[in-house]
């Protein structure tokens, strides 16, 4: 029999969570109308629980999955601090659940968010935030964060089309900003730092994951802090894969009883001060006791800690672990310990989560899941829709039938899903390093000294760590590096922390580096041909993120063509727009807009910014009265360097009037891709406008903006 418990008499349409099984759309699923809003029912029989809800219009609909009573009424961390055990639990299957809806919805990348749920609840049940410092890493890894800090409303605002400004998303619970990745050590310990000189007694908390320890500057943040000394406490949320599958099929670090209460211990006031005591008595016998005691601890705590655990040792920080990344108790214990400990010096607390952790058995895992796969931001469209990315692949692998000593490199944070079949495809000539885009560059550019064909893929926000090693290690050298710089220019829902705005400025400053950007999928393909066959110096192309500008086109051999030359797509008399990269196809749309009012219009495609087409300046020049560049990048890139020919060429002297439209001076919250555009002032009707203004037709000008 089944008993039904009803908080309000409205329709319901059944959702199933537990360990039963999902009734029969065909008899058990039950839908009403309902324009009263949002309501829950509960079923309970002897072989399952379901969770009922009523089906309300659409722009009602809060995409929640089960009863969040303790996560309602969390406002701020401090909520946390009375909860029992059995509670904190509770909060944390709310949280996920919560966040699988907002994840699913938004679209967003899943694995380590879902991961550190429970991890997060017992830091803020433990600490005491905004008093004490919590550091991330990455932003991926926060979202339980900001829902038990008091931003829950805007986080289920996320992929609704109208994203919250990340100015108003972060708060004085985010003492540094989460995005790019590595950089919470080094910031934590100058927070660490800064306390002891004033004389504070906050806590300074900084997690790292797996993928941010492929980074260098962790381990240079590591060993400064083991050298200052300064308390502060570092947790490695290991979700437990690698970039190399020799490793991952490797044992992993066990977690059983045996470790919890070896974790417990090492953590206990009691041990540790008992470690200080006899690290003191062993100072006073003599230094040769007192590093022959501490060789034997080192040794000890190696043999019953985990693989690699006396690495961290060796650089300063003392290790604790590994600790159940899911199991409250266990990590509200040993946190509590650290907490309460004070002048012991830096901390690692090794925590262990699986990112695979299921929500429960509904409808919804299924699309967790997949964007736990995917990885892929919102931005990139997926229904059958081709990308940049996707042609790359295929244009690469096409002309790697050309040239055997082809190889890849790939570097950044995760990777599109197109590059996972470019994996496959080149197996072992395929090399992804991770978060480590300095080791990236040099490693090329010792695959090019070797004789081989390196294609270093970098997103343009990651390539600008590497920026030293692509000066010293590739351009002054004059080493053949090919650099594919991917998600280029406004990407969307990332905002600033993965926009792409600088890298033509800070390539094409390089002396020996060309630099190149294709207009669409064709121009792609030939400039893969192209960067393949360049042999006695470096060079770079660029592509967006996102969908293809042409879709008809199938992507194969590409034609190589002549470096630094351009090309007309369309003649007109009265103006010259002259675009780089993606951007001229925005320079098309303008065109058709203006040959309505009447206005012949000259579009031509720069292809490369270093080194320019002297010859199609030149003509641009000397046939138009107005030359408009367009490019999706900061200044100081495109329009500098044609700033630069025609200003020493005498063409500015000859009467040419000449205006750059480039991303603005200032860095362009999150939102659509279209509503970027338009905040930048580089959609076809902006630069139309632009063409009329020059042409003093003002008026017809704002007509075009409104």
């Amino acid at each position: 029999m089944v008993t039904v418990t009803a908080q309000y008499p409205f329709g319901i349409s059944p959702h199933f969570h537990g360990n039963s099984k999902a009734l029969s759309p065909e008899t058990d699923s039950v839908n009403f109308l309902s324009r009263i809003g949002y309501s829950r029912l509960s079923l309970h029989s002897k072989d399952h629980v379901a969770e009922v809800h009523s089906l309300p219009y659409d722009s009602d609909f809060s995409d929640e999955n089960e009863t969040t009573a303790i996560l309602d009424a969390i406002e701020s961390p401090m909520n946390l601090k009375n909860l029992s055990t059995q509670e904190l639990k509770q909060l944390a299957n709310e949280v996920r659940s919560e966040l699988s809806f907002i994840i699913a919805k938004a679209q967003k990348p899943s694995r380590s968010s879902l991961a550190v749920v429970e991890l997060t609840v017992a830091i803020h049940h433990v600490f005491h935030a905004p008093v004490d410092k919590i550091l991330w890493d990455v932003a991926e890894q926060t979202y339980a964060h900001k829902l038990l800090t008091g931003r829950r409303q805007m986080m289920q605002t996320l992929g609704d089309g109208h994203p919250v400004s990340p100015p108003d998303f972060e708060s004085e619970f985010d003492p540094f900003t989460a995005g790019h990745g590595c950089n919470s050590i080094s910031a934590g310990l100058g927070m660490a730092v800064a306390r002891d000189f004033k004389g504070k007694h906050d806590r300074i908390v900084a997690v790292i994951n797996n993928e941010t320890t492929m980074a260098g500057q962790v381990y240079e943040a590591m060993s400064n802090a083991g050298y200052l000394d300064s308390n502060m406490i570092v947790i490695l949320n290991d979700s437990q894969h690698s970039l190399h599958p020799k490793l991952e099929e490797a044992s992993k670090t066990p977690i059983n009883a045996l470790s919890s209460t070896l974790s417990k211990l090492q953590s206990s006031k009691l041990f540790r001060r008992f470690r200080e005591l006899a690290k003191g008595l062993t100072k006073k016998f003599g230094k040769g006791m007192h590093e022959w005691a501490a060789k034997i601890d080192e040794y000890a705590r190696g043999m019953i800690g985990p693989p690699g655990s006396t690495l961290f040792e060796e650089l300063g920080l003392y290790y604790i672990g590994p600790v159940d990344g899911h199991n409250i108790e266990d990590l509200v214990c040993v946190l509590n310990e650290v907490a309460s400990l004070d002048s012991m010096g830096p901390v690692l607390v090794h925590v262990i989560t699986k990112e695979e952790l299921k929500v429960g058995d509904n409808q919804m895992n299924a699309v967790t899941n997949k964007i736990m796969e995917d990885g892929s931001s919102s931005d990139t469209i997926r229904c059958g829709t081709r990308t940049y990315s996707d042609c790359f692949v295929e244009a690469l692998i096409s002309e790697a039938e050309r040239h055997k000593d082809i190889v890849a490199v790939h570097a950044g944070m995760g990777m599109e899903p197109s590059f996972h079949l470019l994996k496959n495809v080149f197996a072992e000539k395929f090399f992804d390093v991770g978060m480590a885009e300095q080791h990236a560059v040099t490693f090329s550019a010792g695959l090019a000294r070797g004789g081989l064909k390196p294609f270093c893929i970098i997103p343009s926000a990651f390539l600008q760590r590497a920026y030293d090693q692509v000066i010293h290690d590739v351009d002054r050298q004059k080493v053949p590096v090919r650099f594919i710089i991917t998600s280029a220019g406004l990407v969307g829902s990332d905002g600033p922390t993965q926009c792409g705005a600088f890298d033509i400025a800070f390539m094409s400053c390089l002396p020996n580096m060309i630099v190149m950007a294709p207009s669409d999928e064709i121009e792609l393909s030939h400039m893969v041909a192209t960067a393949a066959l360049i042999d006695d110096r470096p060079v770079c192309f660029r592509y967006p993120r996102g969908a293809l500008s042409v879709t008809d086109h199938s992507s194969g051999s590409g034609i190589p063509i002549e470096v630094g030359k351009g090309r007309i797509l369309a003649e007109g008399k009265d103006i010259a727009l002259l675009g780089y990269g993606s951007m001229v196809q925005n320079c098309l749309r303008a065109q058709s807009l203006l040959s309505k009012l009447g206005v012949e219009v000259t579009v031509a495609d720069a292809r490369f910014c270093k080194p320019l087409d002297i010859k199609l300046l030149r003509h641009l020049c000397k046939n138009h009265s107005f030359l408009v560049t367009v490019e999706e990048g900061s200044i100081g890139g495109f329009a500098s360097h044609v700033a630069q020919f025609i200003s020493l060429d005498g063409q500015l002297d000859a009467g040419i009037k000449w205006r750059p439209i480039t991303l603005p001076d200032n860095y362009i919250e999150q939102a659509s891709p279209t509503e970027q555009l338009a905040v930048a002032g580089l959609t076809g009707n902006h630069i139309a406008a632009t063409a009329l203004s020059l042409l003093g037709r003002n008026r017809e000008a704002l007509l075009l903006m409104c």
